[in-house]
């Protein structure tokens, strides 16, 4: 059922796990992700970005898919708008049914960042669709951002702008990028940070960059207070390569078939991140508070 991101978020705030919040652009990564969920129990965020939205995932095609497939399952499915800056964009997906907006006024100045996202919320919250916001910097690991402490959130500056935007959720840069690390290189994450955010600002809070990031340092991450970890470098390469694999083993596969290797390779793959995150078998949980039943 597709859900609000807020209730997602909110429960698993409240009872310490993460939510993975899988970069989705086409059927059979939307189809392996959601049915990953269903059979792990487990809440689901799908999301895709601006520049994605452009070059393959167009709305038109998407969202009335995602909606179907999350109608056909009991557990719940966000819709998520990843990494938007653009208002018409932003308004375009409220109205179409995303049930959260990311907005990311990261590479701003602070008060620009903080006024633009406070819009955002004021647009989102009146059509009770939630909002996610991003202070400090989340950069590129192949620029090696991951490392660069200037890009890190402050705490103190994180609960003004908590306070006065608004937002449901934030991301936070404590050690991780978007992007492929060098071969051989795990981030190191400041979860001493992370700890201090989480005790400060008492809201779900965001791992972007997680792909690469490491089964430990996720766990650690989670235990310290992340609730939502985005995903889509590794997603994306688990498609490809099972892809190739199965070409590998057999050349004359048709390309029906090199698809659905790749859901299925897919839906292990969301299943296994459910587990290092905590949140499988947490569904029924999550329905008796959505429902009050708790």
């Amino acid at each position: 059922m597709l859900t609000s991101m807020k209730i997602i978020l909110d429960h698993a705030h409240q009872n310490q796990y993460a939510v993975m919040a899988m970069n989705s652009i086409n059927m059979e990564m939307v189809r392996g992700a959601i049915i990953g969920a269903q059979e792990a129990y487990s809440p689901m965020i799908i999301q895709f970005g601006c520049g994605q939205m452009k070059n393959h995932a167009h709305l038109e095609e998407m969202i009335p898919m995602i909606k179907e497939l999350a109608e056909r399952v009991s557990v719940p499915i966000a819709l998520n708008l990843d990494h938007a800056t653009d208002y018409n964009i932003i308004a375009d997906c409220i109205n179409k049914g995303f049930t959260n907006i990311m907005f990311d006024g990261s590479a701003l100045p602070y008060n620009e960042n903080l006024k633009r996202t406070a819009v955002v919320v004021s647009m989102a919250h009146s059509v009770s669709c939630s909002v996610e916001g991003e202070l400090g910097h989340v950069g590129m690991a192949a620029d090696s951002d991951d490392a660069n402490i200037d890009l890190y959130t402050d705490p103190e500056q994180a609960l003004e702008f908590v306070a006065k935007t608004g937002v449901d959720a934030l991301a936070v840069a404590i050690g991780t990028a978007h992007g492929n690390y060098p071969q051989g290189r795990i981030p190191k994450l400041d979860f001493e940070r992370l700890a201090l955010l989480k005790k400060t600002l008492n809201i779900p809070l965001v791992l972007h960059g997680g792909s690469g990031a490491g089964e430990d340092n996720l766990r650690k991450a989670v235990a310290c207070g992340i609730n939502k970890v985005n995903v889509a470098t590794d997603a994306f390469s688990v498609g490809k390569t099972a892809m190739l694999d199965a070409l590998k083993k057999e050349p004359d596969m048709d390309y029906m078939h090199m698809c659905m290797e790749a859901e299925k390779k897919i839906k292990e793959f969301v299943k296994y991140y459910m587990n290092i995150l905590g949140s499988a078998g947490r569904y029924k949980f999550l329905n008796a508070a959505a429902t009050g039943n708790e």
